[in-house]
């Protein structure tokens, strides 16, 4: 196998006190990075305290991530290296073939882990309760034939064989499709032909049959093996093996002055990503060599391309296992959704929002405050206009439907719709159309950058006044992820905010010059420069600076650049980075005040807070950026700072759970390796167990109706700022909100 180069092994060695803070043995590879989250995803599924089906669940979403990765990632790699480029642009200064070769060997452990992983804990645990993926055992004759007519009925009329030989050329399989390849003879005949059967997309990947010992499944391949002789009538069958092929899906619109119509140029770049160039071949273990060097040669790929595993190929079919209806007991425990009671009591949202500004805190609040937002715009009759981002939403969106309501009332309705949120650029533009059908104004943005942050303004007369409403937000607006990611957002009628609301959305959907804004920082314009200066406000402290951040990528070498320096001056600093982290924490004289963690649990960490000390009265924001280049410099992106006490104390209180997990956390140490922590490594060894998800979960079952400030009995340490009383924060707090009440009753 080939090796990286000498000068990549090299750069492995750690930096000193005396390196240049552009040293590039400071930073992390980026593609190693992600792989490391992606391990961690990988660990969950391993963990036994994890239920049995969320442990499967989370293999699923391993291999999701990893198609992706190979989509994009793998396949610039491959076209940098292609190109001939022998340059590097991350601050690790790793060259494409190297980081290529590295990311590969790495990949295959991974895969490997995962096959072990499948084999001996997870698929026995759950044959033991009651759910049994047949896949080579003798199937019963009532299921024979059930699967059997099956086949004749459902199947069969679907499956088209291809022959591969001089006048059948090797198909273009289509990315992410799974396949059989199949080997036979004729039957007076030794010589081996070949061809290849696509397992139809339309249909479940596991069918249920009948039996008294619980669920039992047959994968579609089976089924299709076992009757494979109908696809070929008069042939000989030897084998047959499924593979798989996984392509390049990245693409990038650089030709802007010759696009015409943003919408039908996407829509040929998806048409043609999906036939794009081979980055992956996944194949059946057993497969003999010569078919996976035919597949290998006739795909173009290196023989490091190649991953030959005995779990089932395309584990993303395991949802479908996942979603089986019962087995409750092997599930984490339901969750219900909290409401404030300051929506929940009010005569209209609108009315709540006007007598103060409202946090949400996803999952753990309700995302049905936001949609109940939008929807009783629509069908208000004093609200006059909606304006609206829509970077990821879901297939059925209320969202959507709430806005083609507004429209077809006459109400003045403007939809930013970013069609370039990959992956689901299909589903954009639909939604795109069918708003333009309803009579929204639909825009796109601004050619050059993706709009990913995520506003809401809603113009409303009250009585003989116009006000504005505004939600801004971490997350999508989308109610099926609400109910797994974590984010924040705000309701809110604060003029300034709604000020900068509505510039931004004259800025992205007309002409004029940048806003100067009043509260918001916005990116590509202002947010880096200003996450400096934030930063280097706190290194003039020095020992007295603090800096905490909850995001899920830090990559931007100037920011970054700016942390060291913190660091340096004595600053200490927190990021709770769920996914890449280019910064090295722990090189002594340069990061050694950084520390670095992450959070791998039953919701995917995606809310963004940031958190500066300056001098005890503390800036803290809640954003859509993360810390990486394309969020800074090359996506309308938004900061958005929060001075109400009581939101601010909010948000502090997530960073210091987070801060205090001791059981689903890890840290980074400055090797890169990720280490998970241990009660001993957050206070002492008498500490108790600390999970922050489950920690927020109790909280909001404990207090169904009000924000998530946690008893003061109860209260973690209070490790963001040690100079604020906690136990005096909380009690004001609360006495404020009691005299809110009573007045407002």
């Amino acid at each position: 196998m080939e090796m990286p180069s000498e000068s990549a092994q090299e750069s492995s060695a750690l930096p000193n006190a005396a390196s240049e803070l552009h040293d590039s043995r400071l930073y992390i590879n980026r593609e190693l990075s992600w792989l490391e989250f992606n391990s961690r995803v990988l660990e969950e599924g391993l963990n036994p305290d994890v239920p049995l089906l969320e442990r499967l669940k989370f293999l699923a979403i391993f291999s999701s991530n990893l198609d992706e990765f190979f989509m994009v990632r793998v396949s610039i790699l491959k076209k940098k290296i292609a190109s001939g480029i022998t340059t590097s642009s991350g601050g690790d200064k790793m060259l494409p073939r190297d980081q290529y070769l590295t990311v590969t060997k790495r990949v295959h452990e991974l895969v490997d882990e995962l096959c072990r992983c499948l084999h001996e804990a997870v698929l026995p645990g759950l044959r033991e309760n009651g759910i049994a993926i047949r896949d080579a055992e003798p199937l019963s004759p009532e299921q024979r034939d059930h699967l059997r007519d099956l086949f004749t009925r459902e199947i069969f009329p679907v499956l088209t064989p291809l022959a591969i030989d001089l006048s059948h050329p090797f198909p273009h399989l289509l990315n992410g499709s799974s396949n059989l390849a199949v080997r036979l003879r004729r039957k007076k005949e030794s010589r081996q032909l070949l061809a290849v059967v696509q397992l139809p997309s339309v249909l479940p990947r596991y069918v249920p049959v009948s039996s008294e010992d619980g669920d039992e499944l047959v994968p579609i391949e089976r089924i299709i093996r076992e009757n494979i002789e109908a696809l070929f009538p008069g042939m000989v069958v030897i084998d047959s093996f499924v593979f798989r092929v996984t392509r390049d899906a990245d693409f990038d619109l650089d030709d802007y002055e010759e696009i015409k119509d943003l919408a039908e140029k996407i829509e040929r770049q998806i048409r043609e990503r999906r036939r794009g160039a081979a980055t992956r071949l996944e194949i059946e273990a057993e497969a003999p060599l010569e078919l996976v060097e035919f597949l290998r040669e006739a795909l173009d790929l290196e023989t490091s391309d190649v991953y030959q595993v005995s779990a089932p190929v395309g584990l993303t079919g395991l949802f479908d296992v996942y979603h089986l209806a019962g087995h409750e007991e092997l599930r984490d425990p339901p969750h219900v959704p909290r409401v404030a009671s300051i929506i929940a009591d009010a005569s209209s949202v609108f009315s709540a929002i006007r007598e103060g500004d409202i946090l949400l805190h996803h999952p753990y609040d309700s995302f049905k405050p936001v949609v109940d937002f939008i929807s009783a715009a629509a069908d208000d009759p004093k609200v006059l206009a909606i304006k609206q981002t829509l970077y990821r939403t879901s297939s059925d969106s209320p969202i959507v439907g709430a806005l083609k309501r507004a429209a077809d009332q006459g109400k003045q309705v403007t939809a930013l719709v970013e069609l370039q949120a990959r992956m689901d650029e299909e589903r954009n533009i639909a939604w795109a159309r069918e708003l333009e059908k309803s009579g929204v104004h639909v825009v796109y943005g601004i050619l050059g950058l993706k709009t990913h942050c995520k506003v809401c303004l809603v113009v409303r007369r009250d009585e003989s006044k116009i006000h504005r409403y505004v939600h801004l937000s971490t997350g999508n607006y989308n109610p099926q992820t609400a109910q797994f990611y974590t984010d924040v957002g705000i309701l809110t009628a604060d003029e300034a905010f709604a000020d900068d609301a509505s510039a931004l959305f004259n800025y992205l959907t007309g002409y004029g010059e940048l806003p100067s804004w009043k509260r918001l920082i916005v990116a590509p314009s202002r947010l880096r420069s200003s996450l400096v200066e934030m930063i280097q406000a706190e290194t003039a402290l020095g020992p007295e600076g603090r800096i905490v951040a909850k995001i899920n990528a830090v990559l931007e070498p100037s920011v970054i650049r700016a942390l060291y320096a913190a660091s340096q001056a004595g600053v200490r600093i927190d990021l709770i980075c769920r996914g890449i982290c280019a910064l090295r924490p722990g090189v002594p004289g340069i990061s050694d005040n950084i520390r670095v963690r992450s959070i791998i649990d039953r919701f995917l960490e995606h809310s963004r807070i940031y958190y500066f000390g300056n001098q005890g009265q503390p800036r803290v924001y809640l954003a859509s950026a993360d810390w990486m280049d394309r969020n800074l410099l090359r996506r309308i992106e938004i900061a958005v700072p929060i001075e109400d006490p009581l939101l601010r104390a909010q948000l502090i209180e997530i960073l210091n759970v987070n801060l205090s997990d001791n059981v689903k956390a890890h840290e980074l140490t400055a090797t890169g390796q990720w280490n998970r922590v241990t009660p001993s490594e957050v206070t002492d060894e008498t500490a108790p167990r600390v999970r922050a998800q489950q920690y927020l979960l109790r909280a909001a079952a404990r207090n169904p109706v009000d924000p998530p400030l946690l008893p003061v009995d109860e209260a973690l340490p209070f490790i963001v700022d040690e100079r604020v009383s906690r136990k005096k924060l909380l009690k004001g707090i609360r006495k404020k909100r009691r005299a809110e009440r009573e007045t407002n009753s």
